[in-house]
């Protein structure tokens, strides 16, 4: 039995278990990758500063995330298809952050609808990611579903007004649920515990979507509207009519310029989050800890700045921390997990991730959390 200790070891287990198409959509980029690459490399340049014959008793890693407890600086990010990595993957995902006292963030293009987190968790609330459509009517309906779900917080992704091009997918003719080639059919055939879960749920679509539009019954008109959907129009104005319909905490997604987020504090929003949307719409952008910084020092004092991008261990945490990030999303980090082992890999991604924040943090001489500042890092590496 393999010994799991990091998250690299839930990826490669993940590689075995989660077909191709679903697989590669998780764990790649836009074009070149590059940017991807840079997200995950770039924290390794940053080195720490160990301190020794300190009081290391009585650590804490709790803090806030906009005003609400968190047992550490980390949220699961919203991340698209999550119910193809394992069955039901949204709900499972959302129950695992629940118990670790942790935000869950709801993708638009979830498998698993608002309504089904909603029942999954008990009535938890989570959080929920919007993309703006044209149908201006269902982005409507659907902020106010995510308000009857009790959802505490909107999280605005400003980044995907057109998609980026992604080569995996395209080669892999990504679809959900996926198109039945022989090439898919043969790969799903290796991957018996996903098959077997698959078979098990109802959830095979976009739960957010079908049934939810007028015209979009099954995933082949589904197709067809989301290709005409996204709106590459979406401008500052849409943001200030989004907040006045949600009414509640707004964060905007996707933020990697100081320009922009000195328009975003002025939007009204409670925080920003430093995004390249994990390298896959422009290659070539910076990674999100590098951008992280600047975007800090520009506008921190006056909006709550988050970061998100790269992150696959506590001492990647503790580092944004460091640099100024009040919170932190993981994305492929759980997805490695779910894909892994289901409800349990994502709670052994976060034991993981806790631990090692835990440990750092206690050999750079701090015992709280909210204490951490750029004193931890070696001068010249950030």
């Amino acid at each position: 039995m393999t010994v799991i200790t990091n998250i690299e070891d839930l990826r490669v287990l993940a590689q075995k278990r989660v077909p191709r198409m679903f697989y590669d959509y998780a764990d790649s980029g836009s074009w070149t990758e590059s940017t991807y690459r840079a997200n995950e490399a770039d924290f390794q340049n940053i080195l720490l500063r160990q301190r020794v014959a300190v009081n290391m008793e009585n650590r804490s890693t709790a803090t806030t995330m906009i005003g609400q407890n968190v047992a550490m600086p980390v949220a699961l990010a919203p991340t698209g298809l999550t119910g193809m990595q394992h069955a039901d993957g949204e709900i499972l995902a959302a129950r695992v952050a629940k118990k670790f006292g942790i935000p869950f963030t709801l993708s638009t293009m979830s498998i698993c609808s608002i309504e089904d987190v909603a029942e999954g968790t008990g009535g938890h609330p989570f959080w929920f990611q919007l993309y703006v459509m044209k149908d201006r009517d269902y982005i409507e309906r659907l902020i106010d579903r995510a308000k009857a779900a009790k959802c505490s917080a909107l999280v605005l992704t400003l980044d995907l007004q057109i998609i980026g091009q992604r080569h995996k997918d395209l080669k892999n003719g990504l679809s959900a649920p996926p198109k039945l080639t022989v090439a898919n059919i043969l790969n799903m055939m290796t991957k018996v515990r996903w098959g077997l879960g698959m078979l098990g749920t109802k959830r095979h679509g976009f739960g957010n979507i079908v049934g939810h539009v007028k015209g979009v019954e099954n995933m082949g008109s589904l197709s067809e509207w989301t290709a005409k959907q996204f709106d590459p129009a979406l401008n500052w104005s849409d943001v200030e009519w989004i907040k006045k319909r949600w009414g509640g905490k707004l964060i905007l997604k996707g933020i990697q310029d100081v320009e922009d987020a000195r328009i975003a504090v002025n939007s009204g929003a409670d925080a920003l989050i430093v995004s390249n949307h994990g390298g896959r719409q422009l290659d070539g952008a910076p990674s999100s800890i590098t951008a992280l910084p600047a975007i800090v020092d520009a506008v921190g004092s006056q909006i709550e700045v988050h970061m998100d991008g790269g992150i696959r261990s506590g001492q990647d945490v503790l580092k944004a921390v460091a640099l100024g990030a009040q919170g932190t999303y993981i994305g492929r980090a759980f997805l490695y997990g779910l894909g892994a082992m289901g409800e349990a890999g994502v709670t052994k991604a976060l034991e993981i991730i806790r631990n090692e924040l835990d440990l750092t943090m206690a050999f750079c001489g701090h015992t709280d959390i909210n204490t951490v500042d750029k004193s931890i890092l070696l001068p010249g590496t950030y």
